[in-house]
């Protein structure tokens, strides 16, 4: 199972410009709002139409602006399970999800595959409920069981738990792990999350004003975001400038310290990144003296700001967050950092 994109298409001033491969499992495409990422999946369902580029899934051409072949949406043997669900308002539970099997022409074969997705999305007992009377996730589950009852070759998610709260999308992304894992083929999902792209998707790409930064595995991506904005996108709290001042040595001039690094670094450094859990007060590497600014208590973590001892007075305050009933003060005089957890930034 394979999906070949290589895309343009220009919306007035904004310009998609996007090329990737997936190789089964997850593919999360991450990145802010209106950065491109759900009018990609449109470009795929052929809701949209590039200006060129081509798309081939399994082999099968979808899209080739040189062959001028374009197939229709309903002939591209996708799942698309939109942000608001698209169910049919009239329709009860069961109404919708045999929609998603209209081309089984087989009745009792039908009726197999209904019973199925019901028990597979715990419907049961809902079957004669419409949407107005079902919860966001059981809404959800109803969408995700018509696409699936039709057997898609790649199923895509656009921003799947953005109408839902907090403590219902912790649940259903454990339901949707699993799930995905038994439908066994290339599924795309957009989000803006990352805590979901991490939970959900076994390789990220990143997608900033139309261009793709990155494209690796989550916990590679994680370890390594490799630029100033992938850094961002994946949630570094503290990023400056640096410059190379050893083979596994960089200068931050704005916090007046320099860092050891796990990796040599190379020529073309522009800044590195610190992720708020790696400080820590046991680290003897990477040491420095700091002043505590400011503390914020959460349920299970308390966020402190904290300066180094000669930082640039422009510079902003650093985030360290250590979780609820970790040894040592939070108002300690230095604090370390290992060599691995300094991020490397370039261009």
């Amino acid at each position: 199972m394979s999906l070949f994109v290589d895309i343009k298409k220009k919306l007035g001033n904004f310009n998609l410009d996007v090329s990737f491969e997936t190789d089964s499992g997850v593919l999360g495409l991450l990145g802010e709002s209106g950065c491109g990422k759900s009018m990609t999946l449109k470009c795929i369902a052929g809701i949209e139409k590039p200006d060129e580029g081509r798309i081939v899934l399994n082999g099968i051409t979808l899209f080739d602006s040189a062959r001028r072949m374009n197939l229709p949406p309903q002939k591209r043997g996708l799942g698309y399970l939109f942000q608001n669900y698209a169910l049919f308002p009239n329709m009860n539970v069961r109404q919708n999800i045999l929609c998603g099997l209209r081309n089984e022409a087989d009745k009792a074969a039908r009726a197999r595959a209904l019973d199925e997705i019901i028990d597979l999305m715990q419907l049961r007992r809902l079957e004669k409920h419409r949407p107005n009377e079902l919860s966001g996730g059981q809404q959800q589950r109803v969408a995700l069981g018509r696409i699936l009852a039709g057997n898609p070759s790649l199923l895509m998610l656009d921003e799947p738990f953005s109408a839902l709260d907090s403590h219902l999308r912790s649940q259903l992304q454990l339901q949707l792990q699993n799930l995905l894992k038994q439908f066994g083929k290339d599924v795309l999902m957009v989000t803006h999350d990352r805590d979901e792209a991490y939970r959900l998707c076994h390789r990220i790409a990143l997608i900033d004003n139309g261009k793709i930064l990155a494209n690796k595995g989550t916990k590679a991506l994680f370890l390594d975001p490799g630029s100033h904005k992938a850094a961002l996108l994946t949630g570094c709290k503290n990023i400056a400038d640096a410059v190379k001042s050893g083979e596994y040595e960089v200068t931050v001039p704005a916090w007046g310290v320099k860092f050891t690094t796990a990796d040599p670094v190379r020529d073309g450094l522009s800044a590195i990144g610190i992720r708020a859990h790696y400080f820590n007060t046991e680290t003897a590497v990477n040491r420095n003296p700091v002043n505590i600014t400011g503390e914020m208590e959460e349920p299970f973590e308390y966020m402190v700001q904290f300066r180094y001892k000669d930082q640039d007075d422009s510079s902003p305050d650093l985030l360290w967050r250590l979780p609820k009933g970790a040894n040592g003060s939070r108002e300690p005089s230095e604090l370390g950092i290992g060599p691995e957890n300094v991020l490397l930034l370039y261009g």
